[in-house]
């Protein structure tokens, strides 16, 4: 049989209703006490009583996540951050691979509080949900669930505008160019508009997929051009892995001879052979109010149905200025 609440109170020498209160952070047990009882808690090896704990709080303390379609470092990194995020807030994560509907119908039955998906070019608008919804993806005057919006547009736009104040007149972009996936859209309408507006060479190198291959297939078509572009602006961190690779195996310098940013704002980005500028919402940020946004659903706070995240350009040594 396991640790009890009232083994503890037995080992602490306080009554059982101080150790249920000192277990779930209540104000009225002093620090001095509520630390000696969750010390005492974690040496016995106390697990609280999931079901018990539900039936009290009419909470599951659970967060069910749609993982993504696509699957990539960015989504990756951003789900490792949020679970610890989740894990502080006392909050277990279950994932689901299923499509959409399913993973939502799978959520529901196990009665998880809330549910984030990720808009991977999907319809969710007819989904059957019977908790609260966030969604990591495009905010719109259409929104139902409350959606975290990294502003991509505004990112890849800032990355563009940031090589034409620095004298490149050639930029390249590498990335998805088709409509049916919505957030490698806004990426383009980003680049497009900047490179319009300033009446410089801009080139989209279309991709079959977001991942390393692609990058390095992409790179190998910008090889083939006349004329090469100073700079490539790639639309995720495994796509510029891949150009990275075909631009050192043709014995091109980063950035003497084309400077690279890479959307994804990832901190691995700095351990790369040659350390990234990148341009995107810190994943920090995001995985911080993506964890904000569950916990006020959950307890049923006021909350504005679109969220803007502002991104950072975060330059290095992969980008030089050429005026």
């Amino acid at each position: 049989m396991g640790v009890t609440i009232k083994d503890i109170a037995k080992s602490a020498g306080v009554s059982y209703s101080t150790v249920s209160k000192a277990l779930r952070d209540s104000p009225l047990v002093k620090e001095p006490t509520k630390k000696r009882i969750t010390e005492l808690a974690e040496q016995l090896g106390y697990q609280p009583n999931a079901a018990a704990r539900s039936l009290v709080s009419k909470k599951s303390h659970t967060i069910g996540v749609v993982w993504p379609t696509i699957e990539r470092a960015a989504h990756a990194a951003l789900i490792t951050n949020l679970n610890k995020r989740l894990e502080q807030l006392s909050y277990t994560t279950l994932i689901s691979i299923n499509e959409l509907e399913d993973a939502v119908k799978t959520f529901n039955r196990y009665q998880v509080d809330a549910i984030l998906t990720f808009e991977e070019g999907t319809n969710q608008t007819d989904l059957d949900a019977s908790v609260p919804m966030v969604t990591y993806g495009i905010a719109s005057e259409n929104t139902i669930n409350p959606v975290v919006d990294a502003n991509r547009r505004k990112a890849i736009k800032a990355a563009v505008e940031h090589l034409i104040q620095t004298g490149h007149r050639r930029i390249d972009y590498v990335g998805d160019m088709q409509d049916k996936d919505r957030l490698q859209a806004e990426k383009v309408k980003g680049f497009l508009s900047a490179v319009s507006s300033a009446s410089v060479e801009g080139q989209l190198i279309q991709v079959s997929g977001l991942e390393q291959y692609d990058g390095y297939d992409a790179a190998k078509k910008i090889l083939q051009q006349r004329e090469l572009p100073t700079a490539i602006i790639s639309g995720s961190h495994d796509l510029t892995k891949g150009v990275l690779r075909a631009l050192h195996e043709q014995g091109l310098q980063i950035p003497e001879d084309i400077s690279i940013i890479s959307y994804d704002n990832l901190p691995q980005s700095e351990d790369m052979e040659v350390s990234l500028s990148t341009v995107g919402v810190p994943l920090d940020t995001i995985a911080g109010e993506l964890a904000e946004v569950l916990m006020a659903v959950i307890d049923e706070k006021p909350l504005a149905s679109a969220i803007y995240l502002e991104p950072e350009l975060r330059l290095s040594s992969s980008c030089r200025p050429l005026a």
